[in-house]
């Protein structure tokens, strides 16, 4: 017979999936409606993460940081909240992540009756500042991506878009009509997870459920050790580098694996920078969790239990755990890719036949804005996927999303009805792939014209440094956009903005992923070096190809 807390456990994971769907339903926003830029989890009274759905891999991690920190603040200035309240905030200091990332924390039950809370965090396409879309490529400090909010009460059930926090949205936001109906959705997500809890507790019991999500959390956290047990336990570096304006920075990581749980130290990683890609803790944490996670058994609970297990070190004042007001909001999108391939660069040395070459390594952030005939602004936001990295058994996935990312694209006629958009291309990138025993996934084209005066941003990397292989692999092509003007094209870094005309295009092209194994031919060739005696001639026959690949001694990567 299954044990009570096991379905506590499962039907916790379903009420965390149920906030997703209802968010994604109500929301506004193509961004949220369409690509799913939204999370969603479940916490006990003492904020530890008891279920998340299968959302964003940057905003999952980061609510074990972020809620801490409310929870701590909560603590420090003895708030009690209503039965109606939500805490709604987006200072990335505080959160974890960016300013687009507005998170909504409410409590399950009041006062001495409160068992526990659940969060959810949203993508809202323009918090404001000087750039469509508020990820601003030209940032130094956090007054120039947007709207800071710390964490503000709410009443969820009041006509809340007259309180302060509604007037400041409105005066700020670029939509402001769509940013109240995605912070709508999310209390609907959050009275959804509140209902579900408690529709729990009246079947098993209060307590039944505070036990119920206890066993989760130990099962989580032994299932995490027994994996872990099957890693090899020794220290191993590893380091990779974002690109800024000629100049490169580098990320580095010393990962210690045993059998009790994982240390990652960052420290050697590159200062805090004069731009937007600076990671604050909330974004480290969550792709070093995204890389641990990667090489552990499916059945692992991602809970407190697996959280527990993970020792994360990121000195104070660098470029993965900056000192406000450091600019931050490509540290979530772009310093949390190069972080996740550290993490995985790093574990490519303790399992060498088990991880895949390196994916895309950019989200390729795509902001716009403009003005509508009628006077409206509006703002657009996408990532596009890429090509992810070969793997010892296959190749890799073309056009695809890859760690820090879980978002799908949104779809060209959702795009050219909402906005001045008219689409020329969306196609895989042929060949982008790096080379090898398995090919690296492509990665992706996709190229629209503008019809009326528009801010076009992007934010990006892997212009320069290809995703690379692994184990002989080749690397993946790097990325481009290309800006036609007036029809003259012009070729863009990976952070660049400018002022269009209708009629102006936009091309770009995204990263295929690294390859795996060194290439076919080049170990039939050696193989017939190392087979002149006849007796090894006749082996080498009787095995299959497959077989002989397997044997031939390639490098690390």
């Amino acid at each position: 017979m299954t044990d009570q807390w096991s379905l506590v456990a499962k039907a916790t994971e379903f009420v965390a999936e149920e906030m997703g769907v209802a968010l994604r339903r109500s929301a506004l926003s193509p961004n949220i409606r369409e690509r799913m830029d939204h999370s969603c989890a479940v916490l006990d009274l003492d904020g530890r993460i008891v279920a998340q759905a299968e959302h964003i891999p940057v905003h999952l991690g980061s609510f074990r940081v972020g809620a801490r920190n409310v929870l701590d603040w909560i603590q420090r200035v003895s708030l009690e909240l209503g039965p109606r309240d939500m805490l709604v905030f987006n200072d990335p200091y505080v959160s974890g992540t960016h300013l687009n990332d507005v998170t909504v924390l409410a409590p399950i039950g009041t006062g001495r009756h409160q068992q526990g809370w659940v969060i959810t965090k949203a993508h809202h396409v323009d918090v404001g500042g000087p750039v469509p879309g508020s990820l601003n490529p030209d940032a130094r400090t956090l007054d120039e991506e947007g709207l800071v909010i710390p964490p503000t009460v709410v009443d969820a059930s009041s006509d809340w878009g007259r309180t302060p926090l509604g007037q400041a949205m409105g005066a700020n936001f670029r939509e402001p009509d769509t940013a109240h109906g995605d912070l709508a959705a999310q209390f609907a997500a959050n009275r959804r997870g509140i209902a579900g809890v408690k529709a729990l507790q009246e079947r098993f019991g209060i307590q039944g459920v505070a036990d119920g999500w206890r066993g989760s959390i130990d099962h989580g956290r032994a299932l995490t050790q027994q994996g872990l047990s099957r890693i090899s336990r020794r220290s191993v570096t590893a380091s990779d580098a974002l690109e800024g304006n000629g100049a490169l920075w580098p990320i580095r990581v010393s990962l210690a694996v045993s059998g009790r749980g994982v240390r990652a130290d960052f420290a050697g990683s590159h200062d805090a920078v004069p731009a937007p890609l600076n990671a604050v803790f909330g974004v480290t944490y969550s792709a070093t969790a995204f890389a641990v996670r990667c090489v552990l058994p499916g059945a692992v609970p991602t809970n407190e239990g697996f959280y527990g297990c993970l020792d994360v070190r990121a000195p104070l004042g660098t470029i993965v755990n900056p000192r406000t007001p450091a600019a931050v909001s490509g540290g979530n999108v772009e310093t949390a890719q190069r972080v996740a391939d550290v993490m995985l660069r790093a574990f490519a040395r303790l399992l060498p036949r088990r991880m895949p070459a390196a994916s895309a390594g950019t989200m390729m952030n795509l902001m716009m804005g403009g003005v509508r005939r009628d006077g409206r602004r509006w703002a657009y936001y996408e990532t596009i996927g890429g090509g992810s990295g070969g793997r010892p058994n296959s190749g890799g996935v073309s056009g695809v999303h890859t760690n820090m990312t879980n978002t799908l694209n949104t779809p060209i006629e959702v795009a050219e009805h909402e906005y001045p958009l008219e689409f020329l291309e969306y196609r895989l990138r042929t060949h982008s792939g790096g080379t090898g025993r398995h090919r690296g996934g492509d990665g992706i084209v996709r190229a629209f014209r503008v019809t009326a005066p528009t801010t076009v941003s992007i934010l990006g990397d892997r212009f320069r440094l290809r995703p690379w292989g692994l184990r002989g692999g080749g690397s993946g092509y790097p990325a481009r956009v290309i800006v036609t003007r007036s029809g003259q094209p012009e070729t863009w870094s990976g952070r660049a903005r400018s002022d269009l005309r209708a009629g102006d295009s936009v091309r770009l092209e995204t990263p295929g992923g690294g390859g795996y194994g060194a290439r076919a031919s080049r170990i039939r060739a050696g193989a017939r070096r190392r087979t002149k005696s006849p007796h090894i001639k006749k082996a080498v026959r009787r095995r299959s190809f497959q077989k002989l690949l397997d044997g031939v001694p390639v490098d690390d990567g």
